[in-house]
């Protein structure tokens, strides 16, 4: 681990201050020096090849170099070239985006701005989750603070660089989270995934080259552009440079949002910064990047929270939402939880998806209610491991994933299920 001498929450740091989400107080703070820097001292290619060097992955869950995926934005093509902001946050256990468009919505769209001077963007379509009305409103007062001040436009800070933004809202689908089922409804049609290739680069938003990122990828452009790649790479790890904003909830004393360099031990978020499990109890299990990602149980807590050290425990960063829970929780009825939100959320446009999200859901319910058998245990392992690297877009994977890690570190809750015919954690949240 890389120990940086510098303050740690560069993009939360001025998050308390009600100037920052203003346009002329975010100028007071220093915003849109990168901007103007990146627009009129780099061109493309040296600003591509910054973010590249920087190392910034991003932050959406997938971890893809954010450089590389603007260098796949085709330079010898005479379409309009889109970007796509990612911000329909419907991951359970993930709520930093609706901060970050309520407190920092400035900071996402200067590294909009430099991220479409590096693409030859023509426009920007930032898609936001239907249910985050107050944000959405947020973001529309500061695309059009950015356009009275001539930032965005036909003439982008007086450059002669034309870029449009456009704030479209969602209808509340998980799905639609998935980058080109967020195309597929930002074009008005159903949300459903595309098939891949063509990827978004050769066919993206209305056919157009399209490069898909999400709110916090965009809002670290900003500063390393300010303050350099050394900087830049002074947090974190060698292969994952940076900090995120991991979104801590459940079974703690201090729920909320802490930005850390990535690589800080899980232990430490959860028993430092976030307080602990209050009561005197013990934890139990931790999921540590939003529902989607296999739980940890509390044996491998000091795992640091960087996808090369947890892929290593079969798990992944996802979304950076920390779900913690405690002694008295039933891992069942997590997994109920769980099983219930995929089967509803799918699109149901792949068999294994549809079928499969199904099955698990009844057979965990089954064995939640009393009527399980121990078979049924093999069937859930048997089902999950087959929807896995089977479908169109990576939802299947994303709703067996977490089943297979109950299984793998819970059994014995499942087991004991069986067995005794009812649950055997009376203090465990109700469903």
């Amino acid at each position: 681990m890389l120990q940086s001498p510098y303050v740690t929450s560069y993009l939360t740091e001025h998050f308390g201050n009600d100037e920052f989400t203003t346009l002329d107080g975010y100028e007071r703070l220093g915003g849109y020096q990168a901007a103007r820097k990146a627009l009129t001292e780099m061109s493309p290619d040296d600003l591509i090849e910054l973010v590249k060097a920087s190392g910034l992955q991003g932050r959406g869950g997938a971890g893809f170099s954010m450089g590389m995926k603007w260098s796949f934005m085709p330079k010898e093509d005479d379409r309009p070239k889109y970007l796509v902001c990612n911000a329909d946050e419907s991951e359970p256990g993930s709520f930093k985006d609706r901060i970050m468009l309520e407190r920092g919505a400035h900071q996402m769209l200067e590294g909009i701005l430099i991220a479409a001077w590096a693409t030859g963007a023509a426009a920007t379509f930032i898609y936001i989750r239907g249910e985050y009305s107050f944000p959405a409103d947020c973001v529309e007062r500061a695309v059009a603070e950015a356009y009275e001040k001539g930032y965005f436009g036909a003439n982008a800070m007086g450059t002669g660089f034309s870029h449009d933004v456009r704030v479209t809202r969602g209808a509340g689908a998980y799905i639609c989270g998935e980058e080109t089922g967020l195309l597929e409804s930002l074009e008005g049609k159903k949300g459903q995934p595309r098939k891949k290739p063509p990827f978004p680069a050769q066919y993206g938003a209305f056919g157009m080259p399209t490069t898909v990122n999400n709110v916090e990828t965009y809002s670290h452009v900003p500063h390393i552009i300010n303050k350099g790649i050394d900087w830049f790479r002074a947090f974190g790890t060698d292969k994952s440079p940076g900090t995120t904003i991991f979104g801590v909830s459940g079974h703690v004393a201090r729920p909320g949002l802490y930005e850390l360099p990535l690589g800080t031990p899980l232990s430490e978020i959860v028993f430092e910064h976030a307080g602990g499990v209050p009561g005197g109890r013990k934890v139990k299990g931790v999921i540590p990047g939003g529902m989607s990602m296999p739980i940890l149980p509390a044996g491998l807590l000091d795992v640091p929270m960087a996808n090369e050290f947890l892929r290593e425990q079969k798990t992944m960063l996802g979304t950076g939402g920390i779900m913690v829970m405690d002694e008295t929780t039933c891992m069942v009825r997590v997994a109920s939880i769980i099983s219930y939100f995929f089967r509803d959320e799918s699109c149901g446009q792949c068999t294994q998806c549809r079928e499969g999200t199904g099955w698990m859901n009844k057979i965990v319910e089954r064995i939640e209610r009393g009527a399980g058998e121990q078979s049924d245990i093999d069937v859930l392992l048997d089902v999950a491991g087959k929807m896995e690297a089977s479908t169109i877009c990576a939802f299947a994977d994303a709703a067996a994933w977490p089943i297979q890690g109950l299984l793998r570190h819970f059994s014995e809750d499942f087991i004991a299920h069986i067995g005794g015919r009812k649950c055997p954690f009376p203090e465990s949240f109700e469903l």
